[in-house]
């Protein structure tokens, strides 16, 4: 039977799936790797170490399949910066979507003509994380990198040089950058030219479908950005069907025919496809807060089985959290304020709530955000037609149901290994002609479970909710 390996390239660990045309999944395997942090916001990857784990995950999935795959595609996270010399070497780690050493480069243009410009030509936001303001950052605080380098590439680029040789970038990657005009499918000179670079220091714009086959004679298929890519593995392929996702982070993206500008420049429009985008917003605060919760606040370790439990306990408190109300901005935002020094915050503690209280405080934080930012894309886009869920946070009944509550949604689950990997690996099929187009998804992607929302409990989350709408607002200010 005919498969194609999805790889998803992640912040903290790289994923792959053999997935066969029928649908089936063959085997998986991942593979983790260190994230290098400190107090000035910095947040990179070892791009040696990354490409070690691409390679690791790969060959522990072909161990699990008796053929050679099809071709291999992938699937990569947004907004990552690495500067290479002539020879193809680092001369830094990459830069990840969560460094905010260019929050004061982001806040300086955001606002501003050339910076309202730049987000209707490229429906990139202006935000730290993007690598238009990474480079203003490194031109300014690394001129000896900025000068040295040959190119500025994502961790992707590195990946696909080290395995072709070439510097291509796809046009789902290459439009989260800041840099590229997303409808003429080229780099925006307007960009370019405030920054101080020209287009021979990029890499090769190509389709998300572009392949190259090796002499090993191994076809890759580029594919896309893991946010894109996480619709199409989830099934959501037509305009107004909305993927959720939340791993370390979260996001809601809508699928749409074309790019639409949001005037207050809250939501993104990157390339699915020629005739898709994918119209949302994104949340650096996801997984990462429970983590937070249980290693650093109530020091229980953040095992699965301990995560489980917490969780468990945690839907003991009534929908509400009983008035706790928790702003989860510990790593700053950036849909829908796009505000890197934005704050934390525990709201409306009394001495009734303990530790379940806490726990779902968060789990309803990080709900709200969501729906705050899918408020924002359905205003810019149109209403949300139904909600398909992936990411890690699906490993948990309670969280989506709660998603399915706080919306009043259906929320989809398919029974699918990871949607981003799953979705480079239908591109791949693309790619190849093994599907016609990418509405043959559908027939690829098997809903595992409905959650179906309840009109009680919503009632009770948007209570809540309008109290966390007003927070931020109000609170601005203080935070700085």
């Amino acid at each position: 039977m005919k498969y194609i390996i999805g790889v998803d390239i992640g912040t903290t660990n790289t994923k792959a799936v053999a997935f066969a045309v029928d649908g089936t999944v063959l085997g998986s395997a991942g593979a983790g790797y260190p994230v290098f942090t400190d107090a000035e916001g910095r947040h990179e990857l070892d791009p040696d170490e990354l490409m070690a784990a691409v390679e690791s995950t790969l060959a522990e999935v072909l161990k699990s399949v008796s053929e050679a795959p099809a071709g291999i595609s992938f699937s990569c996270a947004f907004h990552s910066l690495l500067a290479v010399d002539g020879q193809g070497k680092p001369l830094m780690r990459a830069m990840t979507w969560a460094d905010l050493r260019p929050s004061a480069a982001a806040k300086s243009l955001r606002g501003t003509e050339a910076g309202r410009r730049i987000y209707q030509h490229t429906g990139t936001p202006i935000h730290a994380m993007s690598p238009l303001c990474k480079l203003l950052w490194l031109r300014d605080n690394e001129p000896d990198i900025f000068r040295r380098a040959s190119r500025f590439i994502g961790i992707k680029e590195y990946v696909w040089w080290r395995l072709t040789g070439k510097y291509q970038v796809d046009h789902s990657i290459a439009s989260a950058t800041g840099l590229f005009d997303i409808r003429r499918r080229e780099w925006y000179p307007e960009s370019l030219t405030l920054v101080g670079i020209d287009a021979g220091r990029l890499s090769e714009p190509v389709p998300c479908t572009h392949m190259e086959e090796t002499r090993a004679n191994l076809r890759y298929v580029i594919g896309g950005g893991d946010g894109c890519l996480a619709n199409l593995g989830s099934g959501a392929v037509q305009p107004g069907e909305t993927a959720l996702t939340i791993g370390t982070s979260g996001a809601i993206r809508m699928t749409a025919c074309k790019p639409e500008d949001d005037p207050e420049g809250r939501v993104f429009n990157y390339i699915l496809s020629p005739d898709r985008y994918t119209c949302g917003g994104a949340t650096n605060n996801g997984g990462n807060v429970l983590k937070w919760l249980f290693e650093k606040v109530l020091a229980v370790g953040d095992s699965e089985e301990e995560w489980q439990r917490r969780v468990q306990e945690a839907d003991g408190v009534p929908p509400g959290c009983e008035g706790l109300i928790f702003l989860p901005y510990l790593q700053g935002e950036r849909a829908p304020v796009w505000d890197a020094d934005a704050r934390g915050i525990f709201f409306g503690v009394r001495s009734v709530h303990d530790h379940r209280h806490f726990t779902r405080a968060c789990l309803e934080g990080v709900s709200y955000s969501l729906y705050q930012i899918g408020a924002t894309v359905a205003e810019t886009t149109g209403p949300i037609a139904r909600i398909y869920a992936s990411g890690g946070f699906t490993r948990s009944d309670v969280w989506l149901q709660m998603i399915a509550d706080v919306f009043n949604k259906e929320v989809d689950l398919a029974g699918m290994a990871d949607a981003s990997a799953t979705g480079a690996a239908i591109m791949g099929f693309l790619a190849l002609g093994l599907i016609d187009d990418l509405d043959a998804a559908k027939n690829l992607i098997h809903v595992a479970r409905t959650y179906k929302p309840s009109m009680a409990r919503h009632a009770h989350y948007r209570e809540n909710f309008q109290i966390f709408a007003q927070l931020y607002g109000r609170l601005h200010d203080l935070m700085r």
